[in-house]
């Protein structure tokens, strides 16, 4: 195949030019059915084929020289279908293409380099954490060319970044993730992965970018790109405790508000952020920016799509771009930053919007394009709102007057989207032209477009509600109505709905412990509920009261806040086994992914506690103990130890969270030698017969617990093994027996 491709790329005059070639998913001999593209990967054949809804991906070839051989010419092409490069690989494999969403979109790589295999390999220690840096493009990665030109710079970001001290420890690196056989390559082949130097905050955090190709300027961003980026978090989502996408300003808003409805019952933080000037411009917003959003993304759990810019953290889909050449170029205007940087960093923990379900984290991947935006304006032609509304339209958002008011003597216009909505279920979102605020009813000539079908909008942004609508609409599961009921409902925190709240709760709590305490000032009390209300929470969450937890609910406490111990009330309900308080937490947006002091996650205290409904709640709520790969290295021991306690429960428990019995403790020995030596023999039985090979292993002096349970004339132990291993061969030949058939037998 790459010697036909040779031949034919050859007799194309492709010589001297850096080519591209697609590789196609619809062949089925094995080989790679390569055609190339001149000028880069925008060929229209290739748009052809993206439309089609073939899946595949694009190879870079290096540069042929004039003299080239078709020979010399394939064998860059095997090696591009190799690998994109030494350092680096493409993980398309781990990326499941959809069916294109725009015939403009430019198919892309993701390329990594060799941190990532360390991390996966080396176990995190408890003051890391890890945050995926998703590079798109955008100014805040532009180097200056030989012309003195600020350009994109593919493959340089990173190390551009190792070369900067303020961006990345390398003794810590060198000291902690160096291979072995690292030490004797050249500084510039080494990739440990990138830390961030210590900071005031508890975690070191550990990063490592990952690059897309080509690199886009954000006016090009499609939807394509939007489910792309989903979908490569939901790939690194296990590995990683936060992730951080670099993209251009242009159209970060637009990209954030789509993020926050694909990705659905996220428990991390997703940050977006950039840059008006590039990271390594000596008078630059982009390292302030940079380091404030790995800061972020590594320290704080905020499960959200946000926005770091000028040391604020703003919800994606409540942001909006307001300046193109300052520094503070994105505001919410309807919403408070949910964290500011300062000397110390302010985090609004009552702000913060979790997921209320209790799923596991996943990806919609797929947006409605047949969508737009319909600013009103004065005169505006009855011809222009007809056309607007025509098919293959779907969804409309209408920007109004002031308080979501259109012309009263305009029944034309009314009467027009009244018929769209009726007769085609175009969904009409009304929201203000004004950049504060939010449509209101009360008003006559509002109520008008109320009583037409039009759906008040609140004071969603232009990206959220154009993000939303797109997203609803592209679920295909909902019928029309249910599609109108989803587009009047808070479904990220991306729209303000007024309800009267009981401060009631909050008054009497909070001022009788100020009194006590004699506090006076805002600070004091502030700081006075970060201290008080998550010991209060455990309290609670140990003793099972439910209305208790409430009540500190409505005064403003933080379920996820953790104690002197890092312990949330999660961890506490987990121990204590009380299914009712576990499923209250989560269902009103404990986070599952919170460590305690001891790097102990809510899921890990499950299993160690024998809780096996509440496992089966924190694993449906995306709970995985690959989270957090160090506590793979101890689970051996806590395995061990419940099996020489003879917790069958606990046993069952592991199981049921995904975890091998049969992982080696410090000693070196398994959880059956140490049921053998305890003389467990529920234990032990339980796990000859669901661990199969624990009849075969060896602790590190080559023994097997057999053996052991021999040497030490335990004849009841070894009545154990004799019997489960006959049950084990009887249940193998009946299950034999029964796969034979009729004629065999």
């Amino acid at each position: 195949m790459a010697d036909k491709q040779a031949r034919n790329l050859l007799t194309a005059g492709q010589r001297d030019k850096t080519f591209y070639l697609y590789r196609s998913a619809s062949s089925d001999d094995g080989d790679p059915d390569l055609e190339p593209t001149a000028d880069g990967i925008t060929k229209s054949e290739m748009k052809k084929e993206s439309r089609s809804g073939n899946n595949g991906a694009f190879l870079k070839v290096a540069s042929p020289t004039k003299t080239a051989s078709s020979g010399s010419l394939a064998a860059a092409i095997e090696q591009a279908v190799l690998a994109e490069a030494e350092a680096y690989d493409t993980v398309d494999e781990n990326f499941v293409s959809q069916i294109s969403i725009d015939p403009f979109s430019v198919p892309k790589i993701l390329c990594r380099n060799e941190s990532y295999e360390i991390l996966q390999q080396r176990g995190s220690k408890s003051n890391e954490s890890r945050v995926l840096v998703l590079y798109t493009g955008g100014t805040i990665g532009m180097i200056k060319n030989e012309q003195g030109v600020l350009a994109p710079a593919p493959r340089q970001l990173e190390p551009h970044i190792r070369t900067y001290p303020h961006l990345h420890d390398a003794k810590y690196a060198e000291a902690f993730y160096m291979r072995d056989g690292d030490r004797s390559k050249n500084p510039k082949q080494i990739f440990t992965p990138l830390v961030l130097p210590e900071t005031r905050e508890a975690k070191r955090v550990i990063y490592t970018v990952f690059e897309y190709e080509p690199l886009l300027d954000s006016s090009n961003m499609t939807m394509d790109d939007y489910v792309r980026i989903a979908e490569d978090i939901k790939t690194a989502y296990h590995l990683f405790d936060g992730f951080l996408i670099l993209h251009g300003t242009d159209t970060l808003a637009y990209t954030a508000s789509a993020l926050s409805f694909m990705l659905e019952n996220l428990g991390k933080s997703v940050i977006l952020t950039g840059s008006q000037i590039p990271l390594f411009e000596t008078l630059s917003d982009g390292r302030d920016n940079f380091i404030g959003a790995l800061v972020m993304a590594g320290n704080y759990n905020i499960p959200e799509v946000t926005v770091f810019f000028n040391h604020k953290l703003l919800r994606g889909n409540r942001t909006t771009k307001i300046s193109t050449s300052r520094f503070d170029a994105f505001n919410s205007n309807n919403m408070r930053p949910l964290a500011t940087v300062g000397i110390q960093i302010h985090v609004h923990y009552k702000d913060i919007f979790r997921p209320f379900s209790i799923e596991r984290f996943k990806v919609h991947p797929r947006m409605s394009n047949n969508v737009g935006l319909l600013r009103l304006f004065p005169s505006m032609s009855l011809a222009t709102v007809r056309s607007f509304l025509q098919p293959p339209i779907e969804g409309v958002v209408l920007q109004s007057y002031g308080a979501g008011n259109i012309p009263s003597n305009r029944e034309d216009i009314v009467e027009e989207m009244r018929i769209a909505i009726k007769a085609r279920n175009v969904l009409i979102v009304n929201i203000s032209q004004c950049h504060e605020g939010a449509v209101d009813a009360s008003y006559a000539t509002g109520k008008v477009l109320l009583d037409a079908g039009v759906i008040p909008g609140a004071d969603m942004t232009p990206e959220a509600a154009l993000s939303k609508l797109s997203y609803v609409l592209s679920k295909d599961e909902w019928d029309y109505d249910t599609k109108r009921e989803k587009i009047m409902e808070n479904l990220r925190g991306e729209m303000t709905l007024y309800k009267k709240t009981d401060s009631k709760n909050d008054l009497d709590l909070i001022d009788a412990l100020s009194k006590a305490l004699r506090f006076s000032s805002h600070k004091e009390v502030k700081q006075m509920k970060s201290f008080i209300f998550p010991c209060l929470l455990c309290m609670a969450a140990k003793s099972g009261d439910i209305n208790k937890i409430d009540e500190l609910l409505k005064s403003g406490a933080d379920l996820s806040a953790a104690d002197y111990d890092d312990r949330t009330a999660l961890h506490v309900a987990c121990c204590e086994g009380n299914e009712e308080m576990v499923k209250y937490l989560l269902k009103h947006g404990a986070s599952v992914h919170k460590r305690d002091r001891n790097d102990r996650s809510p899921l890990m205290n499950a299993m160690e506690f024998g809780q096996i409904n509440c496992v089966k709640m924190l694993l449906e709520c995306g709970a995985d103990v690959a989270s957090n790969s160090a506590n793979i290295l101890t689970l051996g021991d806590d395995i061990s130890r419940s099996a020489a306690l003879g917790s069958v429960n606990s046993l069952k428990a592991y199981r049921e969270g995904g975890i091998s019995l049969l992982l080696k403790n410090f000693a070196g020995s398994t959880s059956v030698h140490t049921a053998t030596l305890a003389r467990q023999r529920e234990a032990l039985e339980y796990i000859l017969l669901t661990e199969p090979k624990s009849f075969e292993v060896t602790d590190n002096m080559g023994r097997t617990a057999e053996e052991m349970a021999k040497d030490f004339c335990y004849s009841e132990i070894v009545e154990i093994f004799d019997k489960v291993r006959k049950c084990s061969h009887k249940r193998n030949l009946l299950s034999a027996i029964s796969s034979q058939s009729p004629d065999d037998s």
